[in-house]
């Protein structure tokens, strides 16, 4: 891990490989440790960054809302640091939110987005109300705000098959301070509508959704690619397409990443 200071705040990341820049960015209640096995595979050919975005893993808070333009702010002063003007950005959940925030503010960086089951659109008010519900959770429970959140990510059918795997997410997830996850979900809950990122820029996109994703509905989700040129790729299962569906993920995105 290496890590610079961004606004008196450490900022970590991680840098592998040579090739075409890409940037993994994991999602709320998670670090750059979800990218592990990625890494290794996607550094062969590609120079990989992961960062920990703010409030998460070794970076720390910055305040007591971290915005997805904070986020983008943060990601830009590690590819400044390590003069990389170009890269394809992976972003899952609250990393895709990242990924488009980053995509408006600094649009000629980016080379290719790819939103792992993320979306494009703001919080619906119902949503918005369950963001106000979590802070209050999360006050009076930690540990269980952080055990019935993980486990809520997986399609029903996953949960006793990868029973290892989750209790290996709860683990990192309750590494995340408390003042980090109620600044993501404050700043997720007050995040911008960038469906237009989807519709009007020139480089590759893909979205992958899992069908019986328990927190992104499918069907709304597919809407917001129509007469687009946004690639989908649909998984069976759950919002964690990258412990549910490694194998196939993987090849998907090195064939995207061939492509950009």
């Amino acid at each position: 891990m290496n890590s610079i200071l961004y606004k008196n705040t450490k900022i970590a990341y991680t840098d592998s490989g040579k090739g075409t820049a890409v940037v993994l960015l994991h999602g709320f209640l998670e670090n750059q440790q979800m990218w592990n096995n990625y890494i290794e595979v996607f550094s062969k050919k590609n120079r990989v960054i992961t960062i920990d975005l703010l409030g998460h893993g070794a970076t720390e808070c910055l305040g007591y809302v971290h915005t997805m333009e904070d986020n983008a702010d943060v990601v830009h002063a590690v590819l400044s640091k390590l003069h990389i003007r170009k890269a394809v950005f992976v972003g899952h959940s609250m990393g895709g939110y990242v990924a488009l925030a980053f995509a408006e503010l600094y649009p000629d960086n980016v080379k290719g987005m790819v939103l792992l089951n993320s979306t494009s659109r703001a919080d619906s008010d119902e949503r918005k109300a369950n963001r106000d519900r979590a802070i209050k959770a999360v006050k009076q429970s930690f540990s269980n705000f952080i055990s019935l959140s993980i486990a809520n990510l997986f399609s029903e059918e996953n949960r006793e098959r990868l029973k290892e795997q989750i209790e290996l997410v709860k683990k990192e997830a309750l590494k995340t301070p408390l003042q980090g996850i109620v600044a993501a979900l404050e700043g997720m809950k007050t995040r911008m509508d960038r469906e237009v990122i989807l519709h009007l820029t020139p480089y590759p996109k893909m979205l992958i959704l899992g069908q019986r994703d328990p927190v992104l509905n499918y069907e709304e989700n597919l809407e917001q690619i129509e007469e687009t040129d946004v690639q989908l790729v649909t998984f069976p299962d759950g919002h964690m397409s990258h412990i549910e569906n490694e194998e196939e993920l993987t090849k998907v995105l090195l064939d995207f990443f061939k492509k950009v």
